[in-house]
């Protein structure tokens, strides 16, 4: 059973940075730390399919793969907010694709070293440390990754909670572009927005979560710094 009370780690790592709106301290993530992290996770999403999230195995095979792409912060010594990510190769003519696709499990954190994005694989902050910029914070983070690795940016599946009560009168796709034009506001995918994200396009059956009939948006932030190495 997974506490939902996560308690305090024995810390090592460097710190990378502290969040000037949050204050907390960010590093990168470890394997020992995978079993913190996966109730971080679970308790930030109570209603999502646990097959669709991280559990122990998936984040201590991810901490070893590529820990310079994901950030834990951490109030003192506890853990309440975590942004993961993996190297995809991704192709914008073709980008329909499912969470599974991008992370297999099964011992294939889905991490490629040769890929030229950064997937975002996961965003996780605890209830009560919500609200106070660690997801801008997260975000930046992330970018960081980008220009430091010459990536062509990031691309995410995008939660769009507020669907669930516009379902019933417009597609997805529709809702997307509402939300773009900004007669919607979703707390996720105009979140996202307000960070320089693209709202593209909906994915069809990208997580199981029947309220939004399990669809999620294509997100993509663009690394104006990248250079082609062709």
């Amino acid at each position: 059973m997974i506490m939902s009370v996560l308690v305090g780690l024995m810390i090592e790592g460097a710190i990378i940075t502290k969040g000037t709106r949050s204050g907390l301290t960010y590093r990168n993530p470890r394997p020992e730390w995978a079993g913190e992290l996966e109730a971080l996770e679970r308790s930030s999403f109570p209603t999502s399919d646990p097959e669709d999230l991280y559990c122990k195995e998936d984040l201590e095979i991810l901490a070893n793969d590529f820990p310079q792409g994901g950030f834990v912060g951490f109030d003192n010594d506890k853990p309440v907010a975590m942004g993961l990510g993996i190297q995809v190769l991704f192709d914008e003519d073709n980008p329909l694709h499912t969470v599974h696709d991008v992370m297999p499990g099964n011992g294939d954190s889905g991490h490629r070293p040769k890929g030229d994005w950064y997937y975002g694989t996961s965003i996780a902050v605890r209830s009560e440390y919500r609200r106070r910029g660690i997801g801008a914070e997260l975000y930046e983070l992330r970018k960081d990754v980008c220009r430091s690795l010459n990536l062509r940016g990031i691309v995410a599946g995008g939660v769009m909670p507020e669907y669930v009560n516009h379902k019933h009168e417009m597609t997805a796709d529709e809702y997307i572009e509402q939300v773009r034009e900004q007669n919607i506001y979703d707390p996720t995918l105009s979140f996202q927005q307000e960070n320089g994200f693209e709202l593209v396009r909906a994915l069809p059956n990208y997580i199981m979560n029947p309220d939004i009939d399990n669809y999620a948006a294509l997100i993509i932030w663009r690394n104006n710094d990248f250079r082609s190495q062709q």
